[in-house]
């Protein structure tokens, strides 16, 4: 589903991925760790195409379709999606009318039927209780004034209704209290499917005692420098990264 080879980035100029490579299969569930400055939010910036995100060597392919070429929009229409770390708001625009606007133009360029409005708002009432939101936040603007915990679970929410492809997660863990985090967790499992890619970017091995992953990563210095199973985190949450990138200050107590 997803393939990087030898993939160069840089951020405004400034090079932060060197050389990385990575390959999700349908049906994987793929976590990224690493310290602060690694390069864990570039990679899934690079990936969904944010501005001043630029690919510099190398290529990502999202089922066979190099992404270096092609528009945010597009990425979407083709399946993929990305949940920020740091959602913004769109004050004047409500939740309704931008998962409206964002439904009808995937699932245009999906070839797949579109919903009424009926049927959009019981899908989206009914996801907003599967991730303990209030259905009163669709009339809000979108993310405006929201805490913390609420802006990670309507990127969750967005995500379901959305269905994608391949589903890149952000640090959605940061900031959240364990109940936050558990609805969070639920909701991204409810997605786990053999048709779908799912690549949790993370500092804390706390999230993957919820979503356990097929695979572990750790990113460095722009290059994945160990890969393992489930049991890698909890070596990182032992141990901290320090043996892996020989900084005896990257322990495991540094915060995200």
């Amino acid at each position: 589903m997803l393939e990087i080879r030898d993939l160069h980035a840089a951020v405004a100029g400034e090079p932060i991925l060197k050389g990385l490579n990575l390959t999700v299969n349908a049906g994987e569930v793929h976590a990224i760790m690493g310290p602060n400055g690694s390069g864990k939010s570039t990679l899934a910036n690079v990936l969904a195409g944010k501005d001043n995100y630029e690919i510099t060597g190398g290529d990502a392919l999202f089922e066979g379709k190099s992404l270096a070429d092609l528009e945010p929009e597009e990425r979407a229409q083709l399946g993929l999606f990305l949940a920020f770390q740091y959602p913004v708001e769109i004050p004047g625009v409500s939740n309704m009318e931008f998962l409206k606007a964002a439904l009808e133009a995937t699932r245009k360029a999906q070839g797949k039927e579109e919903w009424d409005s009926v049927t959009l708002l019981r899908k989206a009432r009914e996801t907003c209780k599967q991730v303990d939101l209030d259905p009163q936040f669709l009339k809000r603007g979108v993310n405006e004034g929201f805490s913390g915990g609420e802006k990670k679970r309507n990127e969750i929410m967005q995500m379901l209704l959305m269905e994608p492809k391949l589903a890149l997660l952000d640090e959605t863990d940061s900031g959240l209290d364990i109940d936050a985090l558990q609805t969070v967790a639920r909701g991204v499992n409810s997605l786990r499917s053999p048709e779908r890619g799912i690549v949790l970017v993370t500092h804390y091995q706390r999230l993957l005692d919820y979503i356990v992953p097929d695979f572990v990563h750790v990113l460095s210095n722009g290059q994945i420098i160990k890969s393992g199973g489930k049991e890698l985190a909890h070596e990182l949450e032992e141990h901290g990264y320090g043996w892996l990138t020989g900084d005896r200050n990257d322990g495991k107590d540094q915060s995200a």
